[in-house]
């Protein structure tokens, strides 16, 4: 591995990781029948419709409770 190439692999981890929504996350969408999960923040609707079965999906859970979903 060139030295420049260990630098930027430093700086990125410097950097600190990148977020993916999870912060702006207040839950997720259950589908119980299916067992699919969408998190709150990739659903295009409110509630969302399962993308398996079509049935509406029910919110749960939130960061700050114990054993977040998201």
């Amino acid at each position: 591995m060139a030295s420049y190439e260990v630098l930027d692999t430093v700086r990125e981890l410097l950097d600190g990781p990148e977020t993916d929504g999870r912060a702006d996350s207040k839950g997720a969408y259950w589908c119980d029948d299916c067992d699919e999960r969408v998190r709150d923040v990739d659903a295009d609707e409110e509630p969302p419709t399962c993308p398996n079965c079509g049935e509406e999906m029910r919110f749960e859970r939130s960061p700050d409770s114990a054993g977040c979903a998201c």
